[in-house]
Formats: C-alpha cells, structure tokens, sequence
C-alpha cells in the first residue's frame, strides 16, 4: 500500500503563481534587414513591436519634403524618432485582441521618468509655431497612433518619439492589454541614432 503525502501550501501556491504568470517578454536587437540601422524589439505573447533608429538627416528630408520648414523639420529630427512596426502576431483565425495607449508607456533617461511624445501633443506645438495645415496633416498620419486596436494578424507601422536629444541611451517600458489582461515589458539600451549625414539612399 503506496503512502500518499501532500506538498506544504506554500510550495503549492507558489506552484500556481508560477502557471498562471504570463511569460517574460523576449527582447531582441540587431540591424534591421531593409534600414541597415539598428532595431530593438520586444515580443510576448500576440504583441510583436520593433523600434528601428531612424537619423536625424532622414528625419529632416522627410519632413521637409512634406510642407515643413527647415526650422520645423529640425525641431522633430532633434526628438529621437524611430520607425515603429506594431503587430498583433497571432494567427487571422485566432481570437486575440491587443489594446495600447502611449500615454502610458515611460521613457528612463538620465535619471528621468518621462512620456512619448503624441500626435496630439505635436498638434498644440505646430497650432502654435503657425504650421501650415496640410503640413500638420502629414506629420499626425506618419506617427503610430496615440491609441490602437489590434485583431489577429493586424499590423500598422508610423514613427515613434521620444523627445530626447541624438545619441541618448534610454529604456522603454511597454504596457498593452492582451484580451483584457494588463501586460507590460522594457527593452533597456535603447540608443537614438546619432546626428551623422545619411547617405542618398536612405533618405
């Protein structure tokens, strides 16, 4: 006849903390293939984002070319901009839905806590540096939305700001909502790309 001994409760609730935490977000980092600039991206669950360096000297063509002047387009080269590709990976039959809001992703530097800059936090400036329009217009299309919605299998892409100066080290922290499940992560050592001239075919 076997005996039969029960675990102590702690070591059982631990157990179930365990199965049910969500797993740790996966950071990667490398050079990205079509940028040749460096990337970080962070993957967990559904949630796929990767941040791609974008120079300050692409960041100035872009704008100018779409009704800036080169003082306006030197005020958002100047911010620390990245390409950012957003993707809810899960399969197009799964049922997954990912929810954000940059407003509550943080930005450490330098000792600092502090927020991404918005569409709608640009619009106040530009209101107020006299932008034409039609200028504004672009820039609020070019950056990833404020707030966003993703099904399965659906993607977006636009720039990212996180108003520090060239060259600054930072960590981001990321915060979504998975089916209604609050999850967050940080990608530590992320760098904004450095103020160097771009050659013709990056721009």
């Amino acid at each position: 006849m076997s005996r039969r001994t029960s675990k102590p409760f702690h070591v059982v609730l631990v157990g179930l903390l365990i199965s049910l935490s969500p797993a740790h977000a996966a950071v990667t980092t490398g050079t990205d293939a079509e940028a040749q600039l460096p990337y970080w991206e962070i993957m967990q669950g559904d949630i796929s984002v990767r941040f791609v360096q974008r120079l300050p000297d692409q960041t100035r063509g872009f704008f100018q070319a779409r009704g800036f002047s080169a003082a306006d387009a030197e005020r958002v080269a100047q911010s620390c901009v990245f390409q950012t590709i957003f993707k809810n990976a899960a399969p197009a039959t799964a049922k997954s839905m990912i929810d954000y809001d940059l407003k509550q992703w943080t930005v450490h530097a330098g000792g600092k806590k502090t927020q991404l800059k918005t569409r709608e936090d640009w619009q106040k400036e530009w209101t107020a540096r006299g932008v034409p329009p039609a200028a504004q217009l672009a820039f609020e299309w070019s950056l990833i939305p404020t707030r966003q919605r993703y099904g399965a299998g659906d993607y977006n892409w636009g720039f990212s700001i996180f108003n520090l100066a060239p060259g600054t080290r930072f960590d981001l922290g990321v915060v979504w909502r998975e089916n209604g499940a609050r999850r967050s992560g940080r990608i530590n050592g992320i760098v904004c790309a450095p103020d160097v001239e771009a050659p013709p075919a990056a721009q």
